[in-house]
């Protein structure tokens, strides 16, 4: 069978996925494992979202409410901003490839930095768009350079903020500074999706700029909330770009169960402070440990941490799995020593770094 496809196409790399924690159980023999590897909610869902689920499950023969009327109308309400300028997504991820079709031609560029959420570069070139990658100057985004990358054929640049995989942040005043450069056609995607962990109070929140410039703003509920398993996500901009971007999104994407467990986590504040503190003492905790055996990572702003091995991470990472802790090696990133961690809860991180210390205190 002869099938014809772009190049573009036929040249994406796939994305790879991680094995389940089933399978990964059955290959080693092993019980009771630990998944530290994809940045999820170490507690779970948000309860008050588990008890809306349960109650709506009668209603799965119905197709779902296909504007998501009543999550845009609370999202607005909790925002300050009009519905109409609140896409919601399968996913931000969904939204980043509504972003791409709605304003990205083939031939077109669009600006981004390295490494971060890799899915941009993917999204980016199944469009036929060219992809414009900058390195990140001490694992944080390099603005100037990206500022400096911009063209007459650029029509979107990336920001992750927080960013994944290093979990640095941009500051305001630099970002900024990016924006007052930026042509006023090309549009800034501010790719939030961990924001709810960041204090520091020099973070720029990319709502307080959508009024001004093309700025869009993802957010979503896959980290604090812990519905990564629904798949939802939202995007704040502009009523001009949020018309276009529903243009291209197909009916129905968002499923009726990740709409009422939404719905009912946006009130489950005492899950969104408790799934902070376990972040934040998490985080203290492992920098301590990391530190007695003499292993550097990057600060991080969000839920994981970038930890230099010192050695081929896969090494590591195959070592830890047959301990039943399953981790992300970063060679997907050209970052071979390197390994992501999710911070899970207390017991979690104590036997992670128990696992670690067969490498590092013999």
């Amino acid at each position: 069978m002869k099938i014809q496809v772009s190049d573009y196409i036929a040249n994406l790399t796939a994305y790879p996925p991680g094995k389940p924690v089933e399978e990964v159980e059955r290959e080693y023999g092993i019980k009771g494992s630990i998944k530290l590897a994809s940045n999820e909610n170490p507690l779970g869902p948000s309860p008050k979202a588990v008890e809306a689920i349960k109650n709506h499950v009668s209603t799965l023969h119905r197709y779902p409410d296909g504007s998501c009327y009543y999550l845009k109308e609370k999202l607005a309400g909790r925002l300050g901003i009009p519905k109409n300028r609140i896409i919601l997504g399968n996913g931000s991820n969904e939204i980043i490839e509504l972003i791409v079709r709605a304003f990205l031609r083939p031939g077109d560029e669009a600006v981004m930095a390295h490494p971060a959420f890799i899915v941009y570069q993917m999204i980016v070139q199944s469009a036929g768009g060219k992809n414009v990658i900058l390195p990140l100057k001490n694992f944080t985004h390099d603005l100037e350079a990206m500022d400096g990358a911009v063209t007459g054929k650029t029509r979107l640049v990336f920001i992750t903020n927080p960013n994944n995989p290093t979990g640095t942040i941009v500051k305001r005043d630099e970002f900024e500074r990016f924006l007052k450069r930026a042509p006023e056609d090309v549009i800034v995607v501010m790719d939030e999706a961990y924001f709810e962990y960041v204090s520091d109070p020099e973070y720029p929140n990319g709502m307080d700029y959508i009024n001004d410039r093309p700025v869009i703003s993802l957010r979503t509920f896959s980290k604090i909330y812990g519905l990564a398993g629904l798949r939802i996500g939202y995007g704040v901009a502009s009523e001009d770009i949020i018309n276009y971007l529903e243009k291209v999104r197909q009916p129905f994407n968002v499923n009726s169960l990740a709409q009422v467990a939404a719905l009912a986590a946006l009130d489950d504040h005492e899950h969104v402070e408790k799934s902070v503190k376990i972040n934040n003492e998490g985080l203290a905790y492992l920098d301590g440990e990391l530190g007695k055996m003499g292993l550097n990572y990057v600060k991080s702003h969000a839920n994981f941490l970038l930890i230099d091995m010192k050695m081929d991470g896969v090494k590591i990472y195959l070592e830890l799995m047959k301990k039943g802790v399953i981790v992300r090696p970063m060679g997907i990133y050209n970052l071979n020593n390197y390994m992501r961690i999710t911070v899970g809860l207390p017991e979690e991180n104590r036997r992670f770094i128990e696992a670690l210390k067969i490498f590092y205190q013999g």
